[in-house]
Protein backbone atom coordinates (compact mmCIF):
# COMPACT_ATOMS: atom_id res chain seq x y z
CA UNK A 1 0.00 0.00 0.00
CA UNK A 2 1.48 3.34 -1.02
CA UNK A 3 1.67 6.41 1.21
CA UNK A 4 0.60 8.83 -1.52
CA UNK A 5 -2.54 6.93 -2.49
CA UNK A 6 -3.44 6.23 1.11
CA UNK A 7 -3.18 9.93 1.91
CA UNK A 8 -5.24 10.80 -1.16
CA UNK A 9 -8.06 8.44 -0.21
CA UNK A 10 -8.26 9.90 3.29
CA UNK A 11 -9.99 12.80 1.52
CA UNK A 12 -12.94 10.65 0.64
CA UNK A 13 -12.78 7.16 -0.64
CA UNK A 14 -11.68 3.61 -0.41
CA UNK A 15 -8.28 1.95 -0.31
CA UNK A 16 -7.90 -1.83 -0.44
CA UNK A 17 -6.17 -3.03 2.68
CA UNK A 18 -2.55 -4.06 2.24
CA UNK A 19 -2.36 -7.55 0.83
CA UNK A 20 -6.02 -8.34 1.53
CA UNK A 21 -8.42 -9.16 -1.28
CA UNK A 22 -11.26 -6.71 -1.70
CA UNK A 23 -14.96 -7.52 -1.47
CA UNK A 24 -16.72 -5.74 -4.35
CA UNK A 25 -20.00 -5.66 -2.43
CA UNK A 26 -18.33 -3.71 0.39
CA UNK A 27 -16.73 -1.40 -2.15
CA UNK A 28 -20.10 -0.59 -3.75
CA UNK A 29 -21.74 -0.25 -0.31
CA UNK A 30 -19.15 2.40 0.60
CA UNK A 31 -19.74 4.16 -2.71
CA UNK A 32 -23.53 4.11 -2.20
CA UNK A 33 -23.15 5.43 1.36
CA UNK A 34 -21.14 8.42 0.10
CA UNK A 35 -23.75 9.08 -2.59
CA UNK A 36 -26.58 8.96 -0.02
CA UNK A 37 -24.60 11.41 2.13
CA UNK A 38 -24.65 13.88 -0.77
CA UNK A 39 -21.05 13.35 -1.83
CA UNK A 40 -20.60 13.81 -5.56
CA UNK A 41 -17.25 12.08 -5.89
CA UNK A 42 -15.47 9.01 -4.68
CA UNK A 43 -11.79 8.17 -4.78
CA UNK A 44 -10.89 4.54 -5.22
CA UNK A 45 -7.16 4.00 -4.98
CA UNK A 46 -5.65 0.72 -6.10
CA UNK A 47 -2.00 0.13 -5.38
CA UNK A 48 0.23 -1.54 -7.95
CA UNK A 49 0.55 -4.69 -5.85
CA UNK A 50 -3.18 -5.19 -5.40
CA UNK A 51 -3.70 -7.73 -8.18
CA UNK A 52 -4.39 -10.73 -5.96
CA UNK A 53 -7.15 -13.26 -6.10
CA UNK A 54 -9.52 -13.64 -3.17
CA UNK A 55 -7.82 -15.27 -0.20
CA UNK A 56 -4.48 -15.40 -1.95
CA UNK A 57 -0.98 -14.63 -0.71
CA UNK A 58 0.49 -15.60 -4.07
CA UNK A 59 4.15 -15.49 -5.03
CA UNK A 60 5.38 -12.94 -7.56
CA UNK A 61 5.26 -15.57 -10.33
CA UNK A 62 1.72 -16.62 -9.35
CA UNK A 63 0.53 -12.99 -9.24
CA UNK A 64 1.94 -12.43 -12.71
CA UNK A 65 0.04 -15.48 -14.00
CA UNK A 66 -3.16 -14.34 -12.24
CA UNK A 67 -2.84 -10.87 -13.74
CA UNK A 68 -2.34 -12.27 -17.24
CA UNK A 69 -5.33 -14.61 -16.84
CA UNK A 70 -7.57 -11.78 -15.57
CA UNK A 71 -7.19 -9.78 -18.77
CA UNK A 72 -6.85 -6.38 -17.06
CA UNK A 73 -3.74 -4.19 -17.09
CA UNK A 74 -4.20 -3.59 -13.35
CA UNK A 75 -6.66 -4.25 -10.56
CA UNK A 76 -8.04 -0.72 -11.02
CA UNK A 77 -9.61 -1.73 -14.34
CA UNK A 78 -11.12 -4.85 -12.83
CA UNK A 79 -12.64 -2.93 -9.93
CA UNK A 80 -13.86 -0.13 -12.21
CA UNK A 81 -15.68 -2.61 -14.42
CA UNK A 82 -17.31 -4.29 -11.41
CA UNK A 83 -18.37 -0.94 -9.93
CA UNK A 84 -19.95 0.11 -13.23
CA UNK A 85 -21.77 -3.23 -13.47
CA UNK A 86 -23.28 -2.79 -9.98
CA UNK A 87 -24.02 0.96 -9.93
CA UNK A 88 -25.05 3.79 -12.20
CA UNK A 89 -21.79 5.60 -11.46
CA UNK A 90 -19.27 6.75 -14.04
CA UNK A 91 -15.78 5.42 -13.29
CA UNK A 92 -12.57 7.07 -14.45
CA UNK A 93 -9.11 5.58 -14.04
CA UNK A 94 -5.93 7.59 -13.62
CA UNK A 95 -2.42 6.48 -12.79
CA UNK A 96 -0.39 8.67 -10.42
CA UNK A 97 2.68 10.19 -12.00
CA UNK A 98 5.11 8.60 -9.57
CA UNK A 99 3.70 5.17 -10.47
CA UNK A 100 4.07 5.94 -14.17
CA UNK A 101 7.66 6.96 -13.55
CA UNK A 102 8.32 3.89 -11.45
CA UNK A 103 9.57 5.85 -8.49
CA UNK A 104 8.51 7.42 -5.26
CA UNK A 105 6.48 10.64 -5.20
CA UNK A 106 8.67 13.68 -4.78
CA UNK A 107 8.16 17.42 -4.33
CA UNK A 108 9.63 18.17 -7.76
CA UNK A 109 6.78 16.29 -9.46
CA UNK A 110 5.00 19.62 -9.90
CA UNK A 111 8.08 21.36 -11.25
CA UNK A 112 9.14 19.42 -14.33
CA UNK A 113 11.48 21.07 -16.83
CA UNK A 114 9.94 23.09 -19.69
CA UNK A 115 8.72 20.93 -22.54
CA UNK A 116 7.94 17.98 -20.29
CA UNK A 117 4.37 17.60 -21.52
CA UNK A 118 5.57 17.55 -25.14
CA UNK A 119 8.03 14.70 -24.60
CA UNK A 120 5.42 12.02 -23.86
CA UNK A 121 3.58 12.27 -27.19
CA UNK A 122 6.96 12.65 -28.93
CA UNK A 123 8.06 9.27 -27.54
CA UNK A 124 4.88 7.71 -28.95
CA UNK A 125 5.38 9.40 -32.32
CA UNK A 126 8.95 8.09 -32.33
CA UNK A 127 7.54 4.60 -31.77
CA UNK A 128 9.32 4.28 -28.45
CA UNK A 129 7.00 2.34 -26.17
CA UNK A 130 7.80 0.59 -22.91
CA UNK A 131 9.61 3.59 -21.52
CA UNK A 132 8.92 6.38 -19.08
CA UNK A 133 10.22 9.90 -18.88
CA UNK A 134 12.57 10.92 -16.12
CA UNK A 135 14.89 13.76 -15.21
CA UNK A 136 18.62 13.20 -14.85
CA UNK A 137 20.91 16.15 -14.21
CA UNK A 138 18.11 18.52 -15.24
CA UNK A 139 17.59 16.80 -18.60
CA UNK A 140 14.46 14.90 -19.66
CA UNK A 141 15.40 11.33 -20.56
CA UNK A 142 13.57 8.21 -21.68
CA UNK A 143 14.06 5.28 -19.32
CA UNK A 144 13.16 1.69 -20.28
CA UNK A 145 10.53 0.28 -17.92
CA UNK A 146 12.72 -2.80 -17.37
CA UNK A 147 15.11 -0.55 -15.43
CA UNK A 148 12.45 0.59 -12.97
CA UNK A 149 9.81 -2.17 -12.87
CA UNK A 150 9.47 -4.25 -9.74
CA UNK A 151 10.61 -1.59 -7.28
CA UNK A 152 7.76 -1.31 -4.81
CA UNK A 153 7.42 0.46 -1.48
CA UNK A 154 4.36 -0.11 0.60
CA UNK A 155 2.70 1.22 3.74
CA UNK A 156 3.06 -0.98 6.80
CA UNK A 157 -0.38 -2.54 7.46
CA UNK A 158 -0.02 -1.37 11.09
CA UNK A 159 0.82 2.22 10.13
CA UNK A 160 -0.88 5.05 11.98
CA UNK A 161 -2.15 6.55 8.71
CA UNK A 162 -4.28 3.45 8.15
CA UNK A 163 -5.77 3.64 11.64
CA UNK A 164 -6.58 7.31 11.02
CA UNK A 165 -8.25 6.34 7.76
CA UNK A 166 -10.39 3.74 9.55
CA UNK A 167 -11.39 6.27 12.21
CA UNK A 168 -12.53 8.75 9.55
CA UNK A 169 -14.74 6.14 7.89
CA UNK A 170 -12.56 5.07 4.98
CA UNK A 171 -13.64 1.65 3.72
CA UNK A 172 -10.97 -0.96 3.12
CA UNK A 173 -13.44 -3.29 1.42
CA UNK A 174 -12.86 -6.19 3.79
Amino acid sequence: MGHTLCGHCRRGGYYPSAGNPYDIEKVTEALDARKRAGKRFYHHCSGRRRFVQRGSRASKKERKQQKAAAGYPSVAYEIAEKIQERTDQEVRITVPGHAQRGGAPVLTTGFWPPGWELRRPKAVLDGQYGCMLGVRSGEIVRVPLEEVAGRLKGVDPKAEILEEARQTGISFGI
